[in-house]
């Protein structure tokens, strides 16, 4: 494979990450569709990118469908650039369960999640294609320096915190949970659940030779921001439709240890991502953001009113931890560095299909877990 042709499904905040983070040399981005003309066609012709009407449309000339869409759609997706024989690099969460949760008792939603995930599996070993969850917290250069000191000093790791949270989603699409799949949990603890999934999974390999997985959670969801006696200073989104906007996930692994992952629409100030190791043999503190890099002070708004700062930054005023290169310390470089990486040798991703879909089913086991008000549930595995 010369130059590997990518595919963009989606115009947004992710598509633009992804097309900025490629590699330089060996990969083309060659077209981009979105169900929003306007967007593909502006994403499109700042970047020099053919626009296509669909993803069906775009798949012959791609060899990488990289999908950068809101949830719902990104079973089709799959399975649709599984059957014409196209790698894929696909966004987080990976699936989910889109009908009314007014409907749908958890149970239900997270058995319906099981049959999905099989049904992904099932196609993309059947093409025999690499996909690569695009899952940026376990390319942090935080988690990987993590994770080679627990390779390297058969560490055994106790118990993890990890956070993300922020003053709510800039989509407008976010809150309603035929679309997202849920709300905090499901959209936000999956970035430092996978990186703690992700570091287990590591450690069990290097100590036993196989992976320590994900046996059994606890959670609880809130909607805080719909409470009656929440006042609203307009400072947190607060508009969501049927989804939770605090979550709270403890999990329990196959070698009894745990994890502790918090989820939240209520946080000022930027991003709040971080992820602290308690092992045998040491403890680490990994953050995604803010990253202390660069601290700019600026007394006046209109000075910085068109500079791109940091994400979800709630003011431009006063000392402010600017990122210089943000798709560095959240990973996206590395990232796509290495779905290309393996796509080109037939190598399997840091961030793969089984890491996946186990951050998935153990969020879902969450949800059924938070409606009997944190009742232990058992994460289902399909392998």
């Amino acid at each position: 494979m010369e130059k590997v042709r990518i595919g963009l499904a989606g115009a947004g905040f992710a598509a633009r990450f992804h097309f900025d983070n490629f590699p330089e040399s060996g990969v083309e981005v060659v077209g981009v569709t979105s169900a929003r003309g306007e967007s593909r066609d502006r994403f499109a012709a700042e970047r020099g990118l053919r626009a296509f009407a669909s993803v069906e449309e775009m798949l012959p000339h791609i060899d990488v469908l990289d999908i950068c869409t809101p949830p719902s759609s990104h079973r089709d997706y799959i399975l649709a650039a599984a059957a014409a024989g196209k790698h894929i690099i696909v966004e987080k969460p990976l699936t989910g369960f889109y009908g009314s949760p007014a409907a749908h008792d958890k149970p239900h939603m997270l058995e319906a999640v099981v049959e999905e995930a099989r049904r992904l599996r099932e196609a993309v070993s059947k093409a025999g294609i690499t996909l690569g969850y695009a899952e940026n917290f376990v390319y942090a250069p935080s988690i990987q320096k993590e994770r080679e000191i627990v390779e390297k000093t058969g560490a055994q790791i106790l118990r993890m915190v990890g956070e993300e949270s922020h003053n709510g989603s800039h989509s407008p699409v976010y809150g309603i949970w035929s679309i997202q799949g849920g709300g905090s949990l499901i959209a936000k603890a999956c970035h430092p659940l996978g990186a703690v999934l992700y570091l287990k999974r590591k450690e069990g390999l290097a100590r036993h030779g196989k992976p320590i997985r994900p046996a059994a959670v606890s959670a609880r969801t809130h909607s805080i921001t719909r409470l009656p006696g929440f006042e609203d200073k307009g400072f947190l989104r607060a508009h969501y439709q049927d989804t939770e906007d605090y979550a709270f996930l403890h999990v329990v692994f196959d070698d009894g240890m745990v994890a502790d992952i918090t989820a939240s629409e209520l946080v000022l100030g930027g991003i709040y991502d971080f992820v602290e190791v308690f092992a045998n043999n040491h403890r680490t503190r990994c953050r995604m953001s803010p990253v202390q890099v660069v601290d700019v002070y600026n007394p006046k708004h209109e000075q910085f009113k068109d500079l791109y700062l940091v994400e979800k930054l709630s003011s431009n005023e006063g000392w402010i931890p600017a990122s210089p290169e943000e798709g560095w310390s959240l990973g996206y470089g590395r990232e796509l560095r290495d779905f290309i990486g393996c796509i080109r040798a037939g190598r399997t991703p840091q961030s793969d299909l089984d890491l996946a879909i186990d951050i998935t089913l153990a969020l879902y086991a969450g949800y059924v877990s938070a409606a009997q008000l944190g009742r232990e549930t058992a994460v289902p595995r399909i392998s």
